[in-house]
């Protein structure tokens, strides 16, 4: 059939054309009058299409030049944005502070190798600047990101499709990946920022809680090192000492309890992939989302208002975390205090980082707000309390057992009672059977109730094998090795 013997599918050509001109050329270029007219007469407002389509063009032509896919979500804006903020003011490590957290971590190795059984590490620890902290943790935050940045990328195609009238979704089938790679390639922008303005924050490598640095890998910044101890009033010599005692603790523990990396890590992203986007904000955003100002979508991602309230599984999931991380900073307080018992400001710079993890600073805030999530220990202080109970009745060795396999760790209950902890550590130390607790019976009758039916004498009832009323009446077969 002709195309003027079918109006709809002309109309159609039409706009498909529009759309190839419009993606074209910058700005439209080349369009021919008439055809914008029939832009008009179709109710599109050739204005807002123009920039529409610009703002498209503009996010394909990055995507191709990073060599990405076009439906995909392009990170390098994030390293780009990150490393602009983390090198901005072209500070560098001087020789001077190289040599001065060289010779803290020297000493905080030996110290440590007093208060630990936990080994030390295989390479030397540095100092690094903040640009190379960026180019270090990166990856981990893409990881801890990328469930979020799906879901809003997702929430914007599935607005776009929504938003379409039904006679035009065919025509703009094409702009949802489009859309999509707008929203991502915008979220990792603000990622981005929030991770270049925490590199100007952050003191060591495992100053978050999480484990960000590459695996074994103990790190000092320098350049933020004044600002921690600008009020502290305590000497450079103390504080880097304690910080490089902190930051080995860390990275030793890590390092020793090879499945406690991924065990975080999992941790934080089944939460972040239970977030889903509050479309009725983006909707609302859509009716008047202009793209060439896209400032009120970049402040809604900002001020997490995209993110809904968490679910109860949600604050389950959470409340696992935040033990976790209570438990590994824990071990870290006490073992760092053991280490530096020899420094007379040691506690008072203890508090000063209890603080400043209870608290955070504003990137951390701000990556809470776009993450959804809260890097806090909570219960730092009760988790500091059991390991330091447990120390004192077993000793160090005994304590540090404790990470060699996942189900010997702690949980949140030995956290509120370490008395259960120690007694069944004092058990094992002496060669005796643990007590049993609720667990070992709850086991004991599943496994009873296994055998059973392994037996034959479970509830099962029934015609057919499985039910018992087999065609023999039940009676055991003769060639059955089981004693009758």
């Amino acid at each position: 059939m002709a195309d003027d013997e079918n109006p709809d599918r002309s109309g159609e050509d039409e706009f498909q054309e529009l759309l190839r001109n419009l993606l074209g050329g910058a700005g439209g270029a080349g369009i021919d009058p008439a055809q914008l007219e029939g832009l008009s007469r179709m109710g599109v407002d050739p204005a807002m299409l123009q920039q529409i389509m610009g703002q498209m063009q503009a996010a394909f032509t990055q995507s191709a030049a990073a060599g990405g896919a076009p439906d995909g979500i392009d990170w390098s804006g994030a390293k780009t944005q990150a490393l602009h903020l983390a090198n901005r003011d072209g500070l560098g490590i001087t020789a001077g502070d190289r040599t001065e957290f060289d010779q803290a971590f020297a000493l905080a190795t030996l110290w440590l190798s007093e208060a630990t059984t936990v080994s030390d590490l295989a390479s030397p620890p540095v100092a690094i600047t903040r640009g190379q902290w960026v180019e270090q943790t990166l990856p981990v935050w893409q990881e801890l990101a990328e469930p979020v940045a799906d879901s809003i990328a997702g929430a914007l195609t599935s607005v776009l499709d929504e938003q379409t009238p039904e006679e035009m979704r065919q025509l703009v089938a094409g702009a949802g990946a489009f859309m999509r790679r707008i929203g991502g390639s915008m979220f990792a922008a603000q990622l981005g920022g929030v991770i270049g303005r925490l590199s100007l924050e952050v003191v060591s490598g495992g100053d978050v809680g999480i484990p960000l640095m590459p695996d074994g890998v103990a790190a000092i910044l320098p350049q933020n090192f004044a600002d921690f101890g600008r009020d502290l009033e305590v000497t450079d010599d103390q504080l880097a000492l304690y910080l490089a005692t902190r930051e080995l603790a860390h990275a030793r523990l890590f390092r020793h309890a090879k499945w406690l990396r991924l065990h975080v890590i999992s941790q934080v992203t089944d939460f972040a992939r239970g977030i889903h986007v509050d479309t009725s904000a983006l909707e609302d955003l859509a009716a008047r989302f202009d793209p060439s100002q896209p400032e009120e979508l970049r402040s809604l991602l900002e001020s997490g208002a995209l993110l809904p309230q968490r679910t109860p599984a949600q604050e389950a999931a959470l409340t696992r975390l935040e033990n976790l991380l209570a438990t590994i900073e824990g071990w870290v307080d006490v073992v760092t205090a053991d280490a530096t018992a020899r420094l007379p400001e040691a506690p008072k710079i203890a508090e000063a980082v209890r603080r400043r993890r209870a608290v955070g600073g504003p990137a951390e805030q701000a990556m809470a707000s776009l993450v959804g999530l809260e890097l806090r220990p909570r219960r730092l202080r009760e988790a500091s309390a059991m390991w330091r109970a447990v120390t004192d009745a077993v000793g160090a060795a005994e304590r540090d057992s404790l990470w060699d396999y996942p189900d010997l760790m702690p949980g949140p209950g030995d956290i509120d009672d370490p008395a259960g902890l120690i007694v069944r550590l004092r058990a094992r130390a002496a060669g005796e059977a643990p007590p049993r607790d609720a667990m070992d019976d709850a086991l004991d009758a599943l496994l009873a109730e296994a055998a059973a039916d392994e037996a034959g004498d479970g509830p099962a009832t029934g015609d057919g094998p499985d039910g018992g009323d087999s065609a023999d009446g039940g009676d055991t077969a003769p060639d059955d090795p089981r004693p009758v």
